[in-house]
């Protein structure tokens, strides 16, 4: 660190005001802090403790970040990912920040030198995962460094992980209460991207915070445009949408299964495109090399299960795809967050169909736990169920769900830019529940939606001549629909409830609703899925980072992406530690032509200035 950071180090809780915004501007090159994140920092430099709810690409960071090198002593952060410290640390080395991290994949010297520097206080923040701190040799050296060079702040990331109802739930996050007040006067800080208000009050109750400064940021993403397409055929479908407007972008496919991810991945490379696969079953030097790949070069797309991505650093990933439907809208919240965190335009697309449902219905069905847990699963595939089959705008109805309603549309969402009909499918409905009720009743038969939508479109399949289904009398009353309206229909009924999973073979049989619906006693609204489209009908294409750059800054912005990757390779770091897409645009647009000009440039620190400085008014200047 530059001395002239250092000076702000070992400060009491009564530092200056402007401390934190001048260590920021020096440190990490930025003019002011954004959003809610001065709120957080200030109240956690006074000695309070802080839970923070901010979106991904909020800048969570700087919240624990800049705390931890105004107080006095070390900043203890609870990092979820071994393999992502690294990076972490590594982007704040090159700020000039005194990073480590005390992990299994360290050696025993190494560890020791970390554990020397830590009780010498020449270490500013270092990252720990919480398996580790369930160590009573790692509590009792963090015990010494707390009563000798101190410690700052102990902040918890990714907290959600302590709600054992939440979507990403890890046991060893419960053992962080006893942590919590172990050092009187270290304020905690319990920080996370996604938390409906049910975890938000879980993760605070286990955590002991009830006293602490609470700040929920808003959870719009504006720049993300959110985007669900009916799946028809989703490698194909995947494939047009980033040949069409993705192309040589960084990017996160997410899939159901282990196979499905493989298969995905080594789709995408036989038709051009740099893929690769991560998913717990993969020999972990393959899956560490594989992310590593996707955080250190550019243009690498990642088609993982939802093992990947937590903690996640990469600002230039431009687009989050699903090729299945996600489990719950926090989980998709999560996933699709991990796009565009430098605030430029991406994308967060899915493909949902009718197996979508069923499986996941399933998946329920056979899970192990009680009813309680069963019905909270339910509750929430039916929520995202529901932000699939909405014909109103979704980011609206992504705030509802996280409590912050909003009465505008976004206008740039797939359901704002193309609007979505409805229509009266009571009949229909009433055809196809008919279906049902004859099988069970007359046949003492199930089915699943294949054989039912054959049915009704009268089709003479062997299967159908084999149970004499043509006999039925309601074959043949559905023909004026063709398979894929038939297949919408379903599959919106049984987002609704009006139809189910029946049993573990995947056959459908009457919900809820379904007596009340053929009695003519409930309305059934359809949407209009529109007609096939492989990226989205009538969306706003997603531009390229440098589409709207003007025309004589696009050659200076690509050889400073090419300078960019080269210092990256050479150091072995992801190339945003060197400089993010954003300070990129900034330098090609602008053109700072001195240093003080340069130092103006977000993203430009005191550290950054003084090690590209020179190189970097030579590029821009030739």
């Amino acid at each position: 660190m530059s001395e002239a950071t250092r000076t702000l180090r070992g400060m009491s809780v009564t530092a200056p005001p402007d401390a934190a915004v001048e260590l920021l501007q020096r440190v990490f090159g930025y003019d002011a802090f954004r959003g809610r994140q001065q709120e957080v920092v200030d109240a956690v430099i006074g000695g309070g403790d802080a839970v923070v709810l901010m979106p991904t690409g909020a800048g969570k960071s700087l919240c624990y970040q800049v705390p931890a090198l105004v107080r006095r002593g070390t900043g203890l952060v609870v990092s979820p990912l071994i393999a992502l410290m690294h990076d972490q640390v590594d982007a704040l080395r090159a700020v000039g920040v005194r990073a480590e991290f005390l992990n299994s994949t360290q050696t025993v010297p190494e560890r020791q030198e970390v554990e020397r520097a830590l009780l010498a206080g020449e270490v500013d923040l270092v990252y720990i995962a919480p398996e580790r701190l369930s160590s009573e040799s790692v509590r009792g050296l963090l015990d010494r460094v707390a009563a000798g060079p101190g410690l700052s702040v102990f902040a918890i990331d990714e907290a959600h992980c302590v709600s054992q109802w939440g979507h990403d739930f890890r046991p060893d996050y419960l053992a962080l209460a006893d942590l919590v007040g172990r050092w009187p006067g270290v304020p905690t800080m319990a920080l996370t991207a996604t938390a409906t208000e049910a975890t938000h009050r879980e993760l605070t109750t286990r955590l002991h915070l009830e006293q602490a400064v609470h700040v929920v940021a808003s959870f719009d993403r504006p720049n993300i445009q959110y985007r669900i397409v009916p799946k028809d055929d989703p490698k194909q479908q995947l494939l047009k949408l980033i040949r069409d407007e993705h192309r040589g972008d960084a990017g996160i496919v997410y899939a159901l299964s282990r196979n499905s991810v493989e298969q995905t991945a080594k789709w995408l490379v036989d038709h051009g495109v740099e893929a690769v696969p991560y998913h717990a079953g993969l020999d972990v030097r393959i899956r560490t090399a594989n992310q590593a790949r996707f955080l250190r070069d550019d243009g690498v797309v990642v088609v993982a299960t939802i093992a990947f991505g937590m903690g996640i650093d990469k600002p230039d990933v431009r687009f989050v795809a699903h090729v299945d439907v996600p489990k719950s809208v926090e989980g998709y919240y999560q996933e699709t967050g991990r796009a565009g965190r430098d605030g430029l335009p991406s994308t967060a697309w899915l493909a949902y169909g009718l197996q979508d449902v069923v499986q996941q219905r399933r998946f329920i069905d056979q899970s192990v736990g009680d009813a309680a847990h069963k019905r909270k699963q339910s509750a929430n595939l039916d929520a995202m169920l529901s932000l699939c089959e909405t014909v109103t705008c979704r980011r609206r109805q992504l705030l509802a769900y996280f409590g912050q309603p909003t009465a505008q549309d976004c206008g740039n969402c797939d359901t704002c830019l193309s609007p979505v009909e409805t229509w009266d499918g009571t009949v229909p409905a009433q055809k196809l529940l008919s279906t049902i009720v004859r099988l069970q009743r007359e046949r003492n038969q199930r089915f699943g939606g294949g054989q039912i939508i054959d049915i009704l479109r009268g089709k003479r399949t062997p299967k159908v001549e084999q149970h004499q289904h043509d006999q039925l009398s309601v074959f043949g009353v559905g023909a004026d629909l063709t398979e894929r309206s038939w297949r919408s229909v379903l599959r919106q009924l049984m987002a609704q409830s009006v139809v189910m999973v029946a049993d573990d073979y995947g056959t459908v049989g009457l919900g809820p609703t379904a007596a009340a619906v053929l009695k003519g006693e409930h309305q059934v609204r359809l949407r209009h899925d529109l007609e096939r489209s492989d990226s989205g009908a009538g969306s706003r294409k997603a531009r390229p980072v440098a589409a709207d750059l003007p025309p004589e800054a696009h050659e200076l912005f690509e050889r400073l992406r090419s300078w960019r990757a080269g210092q990256a390779k050479e150091q072995g770091v992801p190339a945003y530690v060197v400089f993010g897409d954003a300070t990129l645009r900034a330098l090609a647009v602008e053109r700072p032509q001195s240093v003080e000009a340069l130092s103006g440039i977000s993203g430009v620190g005191a550290a950054k200035l003084e090690r590209y400085g020179d190189v970097l008014l030579d590029l821009l200047a030739d």
